[in-house]
């Protein structure tokens, strides 16, 4: 065990650097100057001035060396161009809001894909079954901007079912930790529900196709002569089968998921590192862009970490060695 989380750390810090050293490369070699006035009562000089105090007049090599030396010795990101605060500080605060959205995404995801999974399994090659084959491809098909924007003017505008936006409401705080708290959860359930439907579909499929290649193993058929009925037989036995598949695919979603937050939360105004991530491009805060990259970067990682080391418990003919 230990062996292989050494390997999977070594592997995951030479992977780290790799996407710091891409990421800076691009940012760096992109058109256009961040310190370039947008006002042109600006004088020149002071434009000079902000390009001499953040390093930007130093050749790339020692501007790079530079920021990963401060990055990796210190964890220090800079400040941000924009604003003057410091880069971690800035993300800081826009973590916990992206973790909640992504957390509940994937809950939401695992929990309609796998009853959709189980439904469709229940009855295969019948109406129901192709239904939701049908219903998963739609919804794995449909852009996540498209579905957020319609979940917007359908359940929010049109029918008030949920904020149209934000995190939280203006007096929320004041009126206790449990108000607050329901708060939070009334304007979080439908950007969660529409980030959670785009990889919903995928669970559903593989839920299904797990089951019904368990139904025609061994185990399946002793299963089904002791009498058990079927509910219990995919309940219990069948999902124990697909537990390894669909955590592999979690670990291969997480990506897809951290991309699909980005676009969901500006959609849905949700102030979390998608936001701050378009606002830092916008304003060409170059510091922040490399940030929130890397600390994706991490997430992304930690999460596929995890997964491997959660699949060794789950199936243990998977060797660590």
């Amino acid at each position: 065990m230990s062996r292989f989380v050494l390997r999977r750390l070594l592997a995951a810090t030479i992977l780290f650097l790799i996407v710091l050293t891409l990421a800076f490369a691009v940012v760096a070699l992109a058109p256009g100057d961040p310190m370039a006035p947008t006002d042109p009562r600006i004088p020149p000089e002071q434009a000079e001035r902000l390009r001499a105090l953040y390093g930007l007049d130093q050749p790339l090599p020692v501007q790079y060396l530079r920021w990963l030396g401060a990055v990796v010795l210190h964890w220090d990101w800079g400040q941000s161009y924009r604003t003057g605060q410091p880069v971690a500080e800035l993300l800081f605060d826009a973590l916990p809001p992206t973790l909640l959205l992504t957390g509940a995404a994937l809950l939401v995801q695992y929990l309609l894909g796998i009853g959709l999974g189980l439904i469709a399994a229940s009855r295969p090659n019948s109406r129901l079954d192709l239904s939701v084959r049908v219903a998963s491809l739609i919804v794995y098909a449909l852009p996540t901007f498209w579905v957020g924007l319609m979940a917007v003017l359908v359940l929010a505008v049109g029918l008030g079912l949920a904020p149209a936006g934000g995190m939280t409401s203006a007096a929320a705080f004041e009126l206790g930790p449990i108000a607050a708290a329901l708060d939070v959860l009334a304007h979080l359930w439908l950007p969660a529900l529409v980030l959670g439907l785009s990889m919903a579909g995928d669970i559903a499929r593989y839920t299904r196709s797990s089951l019904i290649e368990f139904q025609a193993t061994e185990a399946g058929r002793a299963a089904r002569a002791r009498g058990l009925s079927e509910t219990r037989i995919l309940l219990v036995h069948g999902l124990a089968h697909a537990a390894p598949r669909l955590l592999q695919l979690a670990s291969v979603s997480a990506p897809l998921l951290l991309s699909g937050a980005v676009v969901a939360e500006v959609v849905f105004a949700w102030p979390g590192l998608g936001t701050a991530t378009l606002v830092a491009i916008q304003s060409r805060d170059i510091p922040v862009v490399l940030a929130a990259t890397a600390y994706g970067a991490v997430l992304v990682i930690a999460a596929s970490l995890a997964a491997d080391l959660l699949l060794t418990r789950l199936d243990p003919r998977i060797s660590l060695e």
